[in-house]
């Protein structure tokens, strides 16, 4: 099983860069999914960015689209999530996940039954 362990939250002024690391530890042999989302309190956790591999896939929120990328080391099995012009509404707990589903008809890259495991989550605050 897989054990994701994120790092690279902090703090940074409006239009600042942030790049979170997510080390995949343990067998990543079946895994077929890994992303990121993230929490506000009160808020639901919602997507940000995933890679499927399967579906050959790489997925972002409109919401990130043209400011954030994500990429995968398979030598170092790490997931990466590059934020480029982060705006105050980006500030929330960053969590990264990996699992074994695939994206289901009618279902979305984001539906969180398709990942297993989670982080512990790493703070991200976007604050002048």
């Amino acid at each position: 099983q897989v054990h994701p362990v994120e790092s690279g939250g902090g703090s940074v002024q409006p239009g600042g860069s942030l790049t979170l690391s997510c080390l995949m530890s343990g067998n990543t042999g079946s895994t077929n999914c890994m992303g990121w989302f993230r929490q506000v309190p009160g808020k639901r956790r919602e997507g940000v960015a995933a890679i499927y591999l399967a579906e050959d896939g790489i997925y972002l929120a409109d919401f990130v689209k043209g400011r954030f990328s994500i990429s995968y080391d398979n030598a170092k099995t790490t997931v990466y999530l590059q934020m480029q012009n982060l705006k105050p509404e980006d500030t929330g707990t960053y969590y990264c996940a990996a699992g074994l589903g695939r994206i289901r008809s009618g279902g979305m890259w984001y539906d969180l039954q398709n990942f297993n495991t989670w982080g512990q989550g790493t703070q991200v605050t976007v604050s002048s």
